[in-house]
């Protein structure tokens, strides 16, 4: 089916709650809508989101948008949508980097792919392994209090017993008894883990993750800024607590240079930071071969961006550290007429054609940009 069409869209939707990261707080979640159609109307829908405007990468919505439209459009146009690995290959050739646009286009396109054969997008990556993934949720309030009540209140409910915290922002002592006193109040019942989004240098890194190692920690994210390989290098060999890679991973050749120097035994995966599926199966096969782990890993994307996720994620024979994909449950409203389903601490992949998601255009137009 040849794609006809590309539309992009600059959409906001509001959180339930401030969601606080090292570099910025979220109360306000910025995702980017790619529509394209084929013949007979039949569309395909991709979707990626960014944090902070410019404050998380370079990559800002503005940028993404006009990207698009001026650069890799022209290059999609009249091509046929099976053929997308084709596709982004030829978009890769002719536009450096913009992981995030190349992204979204992608995910359209692999949608109508799959619409146009009437079956789901799994299907395209050789099939699900997996029907449902487990789920992590991020315990960012900053407050102790509160984040052991959301913690306990989320276990008695069955939706998360893994639990991340964001810990880059402040001082990191403090940050670290925060942290501690929320493994102690859930103790075995939940696996605590902590996200440092490259905030620490070596030194700071070196007495945190020790604290951490002995404090029951399951897992540290990104202690050390992306470039810093050599230093991450050697955290993984000095501590037994996993180190994860995730900002140092945003290309194939990143992804292979981390995997060699062991700059990090556990990689978070995103299609946003390698520039779509068919890379991020890349990134797993290398990781595969490493011996390395994998986390699902997420831009805090919308329902849509969550299924096209989940759906990679489900053809992957082993993700160790599960996923990540909370993000739907942090919105107070949604840009799809049917929702992503979490139960006994999973989320389902959904089932159907393409992502499986019926997207609600008067809600997406209500919550899109005007400029």
């Amino acid at each position: 089916m040849n794609i006809q069409t590309l539309d992009v869209l600059i959409v906001d939707l509001p959180t339930i709650r401030p969601h606080q990261l090292a570099m910025h707080t979220i109360v306000m979640q910025t995702i980017i809508l790619v529509r394209v159609t084929g013949e007979g109307g039949l569309e395909g829908w991709g979707e990626v989101a960014t944090i902070g405007g410019a404050s998380y990468c370079a990559e800002t919505p503005e940028a993404i948008k006009m990207n698009i439209e001026k650069y890799i459009k022209p290059l999609v146009i009249g091509r046929n949508a099976a053929h997308f690995d084709s596709i982004s290959h030829t978009v890769n050739k002719h536009v450096v980097g913009n992981t995030f646009a190349k992204a979204s286009v992608e995910a359209a396109i692999v949608e109508l792919a799959a619409k146009a054969r009437g079956i789901p997008v799994h299907e395209l990556f050789g099939g699900q392994i997996h029907a449902s993934l487990p789920v992590a949720w991020t315990l960012a309030s900053g407050d102790t209090r509160r984040d052991i009540e959301e913690a306990k209140e989320s276990l008695h409910a069955k939706g998360h017993n893994i639990f991340k915290l964001k810990i880059g922002m402040g001082e990191p002592k403090r940050n670290v008894a925060h942290v501690l006193k929320i493994k102690e109040a859930v103790g075995d019942e939940a696996s605590v883990r902590v996200d440092v989004n490259q905030a620490w240098d070596e030194t700071t890194a070196m007495y945190c993750i020790e604290a951490l190692e002995d404090g029951g920690i399951d897992l540290i994210e990104q202690p050390l800024p992306a470039w810093n390989k050599e230093g991450m290098a050697r955290l993984t060999t000095r501590f037994k607590v996993p180190i994860m890679a995730d900002e140092s991973l945003s290309s194939l050749e990143e992804v292979y240079q981390v995997a060699k120097y062991r700059a990090g035994n556990v990689f978070s995966i995103k299609p946003a930071n390698v520039g779509g599926l068919t890379a991020t199966k890349k990134v797993a096969a290398i990781a595969e071969a490493a011996g390395i782990s994998l986390y699902g890993g997420t831009m805090i994307e919308s329902s849509l961006g969550t299924a096209i996720s989940s759906h990679l994620y489900s053809t992957i024979p082993e993700m160790k550290y599960g996923t990540e994909l909370f993000g739907p449950l942090l919105f107070t409203d949604t840009v799809t007429a049917n929702a992503i389903s979490y139960e006994d601490f999973r989320l389902k992949v959904p089932s159907g054609p393409g992502y499986g998601m019926e997207m609600d255009v008067e809600k997406i137009f209500h919550y899109a940009r005007e400029y």
